[in-house]
């Protein structure tokens, strides 16, 4: 018997190593396809969950100098007139003219924090010191009251915050020291 033996060529090297490579390629490139196609069947969170966005109002006027106005019975009376309705308006005038009811129906929640000071500056000034100007202003954009119902509230509270204070400091100065 005769056995012949069939010479096998030899590899190369290079050939081994490009063959790996390519496999290895081929490897990456079928998982990637297949991690990119799982990835876009993962349930996504709603858009909704993000915070909404919130408008605020315009913020050009927010520098006007409200103290000047409000010392100033010419500006102050105009102001008043225009959110009457019975007088002219400067573009600031008509732009809180607009403004007013949506603010008041929101609670301001549109406002800057410096157009909420300004707003409590100005009402709490009327309140105070033009009564008149206020209750007509009222009837318009506060019909019911309650702006000045929460602000005479609050100033109340705070009358008696300050007298408890003040009456606990009286009291804690009279304490010995141990």
């Amino acid at each position: 018997m005769l056995i012949s033996f069939v010479r096998i060529p030899q590899i190369d090297k290079k050939f081994l190593i490009i063959n790996n490579m390519l496999r290895f390629f081929g490897i990456c490139i079928v998982t990637a396809i297949i991690a990119w196609d799982s990835v876009g069947s993962l349930p996504h969170p709603p858009a909704t969950t993000a915070a909404p966005f919130k408008q605020s109002y315009d913020n050009k006027f927010d520098n006007v100098d409200l103290d000047e106005i409000l010392g100033q019975e010419r500006l102050l009376k105009n102001y008043v007139k225009c959110l009457e309705g019975t007088g002219p308006c400067t573009p600031d005038g008509k732009m809180l003219k607009e403004t007013i009811p949506d603010a008041m129906a929101t609670d301001c929640a549109k406002c800057t924090p410096k157009q909420k000071y300004g707003s409590e500056k100005v009402t709490h000034f009327l309140i105070d010191n033009r009564p008149e100007d206020w209750e007509r202003l009222e009837k318009i954009y506060d019909p019911a009251g309650t702006y000045r119902t929460a602000y005479l509230t609050g100033k109340g509270e705070k009358k008696k915050t300050n007298l408890i204070i003040t009456t606990t400091e009286r009291n804690n100065d009279s304490i010995p020291n141990a």
